[in-house]
């Protein structure tokens, strides 16, 4: 398996849709924070809008644009012209999702012409969430920026990533037997996509899909995630890269924006806590499979990058398992 999927398999985002919005003219709507382990996402079938994140910050959105919320920050989705007032928006159901719409039609109305293609909006937007475990498992969504934009039009697989949306959108508008299974799915191929373009286009920053963008790097991080019980070494991990110690380190810190040795107790944590919840393995075991030489040791250091102990990790209700800050 390679390590951005590894990633998102320990991670475990499970891809939800809400909803299908058609607007037109003017609108302005707000989207209330959402609590740990969900990030709300939105992706722009047709059309164009803006959305406004907590900060104040405006990014316009076109179609093929995707964007996340990792943390589940409040923002809100406005017409490209920021307009005031506008027709009242009605909340309908079309027979796969419900609709959200301010054309004054019945939302199971999608239709301006006889071939059942959707009448034109001011913006297609299809909303959902991702729901997740939040945590150290999530590693690679903690790593987010927040909010996560990607333009997929310009990817360099954008003609698989346009037939991709431009199915979601045949599908959402047919709604056909089988339609929101599809689309679902469809939703969690996307996510993956985006996060290869996000890192592939933002190379140079640091984080851990800049570190999967660099080839070199990424095979030391494989390396980590595949044998996370070696007492890996940075010169180890630097032969993996094909570079010296002293090279490999500057570098990697670069990329990550931590060193090589923390980056690799978070993986060991990570690991630690996807087995605490996917297996009946000893404290002990666990720590032997992620590179601790004693159930103590591996205690000691599990405690103080998770906050808590292994034994009360695996007995908490998963919904509370919050990433300690």
């Amino acid at each position: 398996m390679d390590t951005l999927s590894r990633l998102l398999d320990l991670a475990r985002p499970q891809a939800s849709l809400d909803l299908r919005c058609l607007l037109s003219g003017a609108f302005d709507i707000d989207h209330a924070p959402m609590e740990a382990g969900i990030a709300p996402f939105h992706l722009v079938l047709g059309g164009a809008c803006v959305i406004e994140t907590v900060d104040g910050a405006q990014v316009a959105l076109q179609a093929g644009d995707f964007m996340l919320f990792p943390r589940g920050a409040a923002h809100r989705v406005r017409d490209v012209q920021r307009s005031a007032g506008g027709a009242p928006v009605t909340l309908g159901d079309d027979g796969m999702l419900p609709v959200r719409r301010n054309d004054g039609r019945d939302a199971g109305n999608n239709s301006g012409t006889d071939n059942g293609n959707p009448a034109p909006a001011g913006v297609d937007l299809l909303c959902g969430r991702f729901v997740y475990a939040p945590g150290p498992s999530a590693l690679l969504l903690n790593a987010l920026p927040d909010p996560l934009h990607v333009s997929l039009e310009g990817a360099r697989t954008v003609g698989a990533l346009q037939t991709m949306i431009g199915l979601m959108r045949n599908e959402a508008a047919r709604r056909q037997p089988g339609a929101l299974a599809i689309v679902t799915a469809m939703s969690q191929a996307l996510f993956a996509m985006a996060l290869r373009v996000h890192g592939e286009r933002n190379a140079a920053s640091a984080g851990v899909l800049a570190l999967l963008a660099d080839a070199r790097l990424g095979a030391s991080v494989q390396g980590m995630l595949s044998a996370p019980e070696r007492a890996w070494t940075i010169a180890q991990l630097g032969d993996l890269a094909a570079m010296s110690r002293a090279t490999y380190a500057r570098r990697f810190n670069e990329r990550a924006g931590i060193t090589v040795m923390d980056f690799l107790t978070q993986i060991r944590m990570t690991l630690a806590c996807d087995l605490l919840r996917r297996t009946q393995r000893s404290a002990a075991e666990i720590g032997e499979a992620v590179g601790y030489q004693s159930e103590a040791a591996f205690g000691k250091a599990f405690a103080q990058s998770v906050g808590v102990t292994p034994g009360r990790y695996r007995r908490r209700p998963q919904q509370d398992d919050v990433p300690d800050s």
